[in-house]
């Protein structure tokens, strides 16, 4: 059978998309996993501009059917977490069947609660029961007048990953990522300048098996600048516990579209710019962890990383 023009450059799309794998793996020296993606329209533009071979796309339940069907359009470059409003009664039950249809993992939580509050705990006992991770968005420093603050009282976060030893917990955002330096300027959402070592994050990587770190956003990438010295050391001390992400909101993974203002991503794609700087502070074995293995690693994809090197 003879193909039309149409039809052609739809084939070539459908085998393009599958096997972007190579063409990422040239890019940054071997593939990519994205484990921060929040589900838009663009998410299969933006790993495929910024060089991403697979990505974890951020869920709200409400949206479970979309995100299941672009999975299936494209089996080999997403998965997916799932959230919901957990201040609402049915939000244990709406994220428990997302998992059940397929989701990895819970989150991002991201809510005005304090961390060891009883609508947080149904998420970790949640997480525990399907033997998924949470990923929980820390922060306790407003960006703007009236935003709020999230999963607050974050000194308290030792005692609550010693209660929930079954449960795996990723953190991310401003409060997680200042605490790499043991001292903290209370009103800043992203600290500069040298890093002191022994900060709660940093100790709680290295104390904590159930605590892992996504790199992703302003907050993962002003935490790689601040002090190049320390962060090469923090690379490799936590290398089995740290995981790339984007939280990226442009569209082409060129930075169309990115319209924070923050200095270190004002105009630019959020993957390239923490990727870059990842692949200078990083010694290739451990920019691979970090970039792919880890995650593939935590989330049960080892099946998919053998598709990807096979293909």
């Amino acid at each position: 059978m003879t193909l039309g023009r149409r039809e052609f450059l739809a084939a070539g799309m459908a085998v393009s998309a599958l096997r972007i794998d190579a063409q990422t793996e040239s890019s940054w020296g071997s593939p990519i996993l994205d484990i921060h993606l929040h589900f838009s329209d663009s998410n299969l533009d933006h790993i495929n501009g910024c060089g991403v071979a697979k990505a974890v796309l951020l869920t709200p339940v409400s949206v479970d059917d979309q995100a299941k069907a672009k999975m299936a359009k494209y089996p080999d470059r997403f998965v997916r977490f799932t959230r919901a409003d957990i201040t609402m009664p049915d939000a244990i039950d709406g994220m428990h069947q997302a998992v059940k249809n397929g989701a990895i993992g819970l989150g991002e939580i991201k809510f005005k609660l304090p961390l060891d509050g009883p609508e947080m705990r149904r998420v970790y006992d949640l997480a525990a029961e399907l033997s998924v991770p949470v990923l929980i968005h820390f922060q306790e420093v407003e960006h703007f007048a009236g935003e709020g603050l999230f999963s607050t009282g974050f000194t308290r976060l030792p005692a609550i990953l010693k209660a929930y030893p079954k449960t795996i917990f990723i953190g991310h955002a401003d409060y997680f990522w200042a605490n790499i330096s043991a001292v903290l300027p209370g009103d800043v959402a992203y600290p500069t300048g040298k890093v002191k070592p022994g900060g709660l994050t940093d100790r709680m990587l290295s104390d904590y098996p159930n605590l892992y770190g996504d790199l992703s956003a302003n907050s993962g990438r002003n935490a790689l600048a601040r002090d190049p010295e320390f962060t090469s050391r923090f690379l490799v001390q936590h290398q089995s516990k740290l995981m790339f992400g984007s939280d990226c909101s442009c569209k082409d993974g060129h930075g169309a579209g990115q319209a924070s203002k923050e200095p270190l991503i004002w105009g630019k794609c959020v993957a390239r710019e923490t990727l870059a700087a990842l692949k200078e502070l990083a010694a290739p074995e451990v920019f691979r962890k970090i970039t792919w293995g880890n995650g593939v690693k935590l989330l049960g994809l080892e099946a998919s990383n053998s598709r990807a090197r096979n293909s």
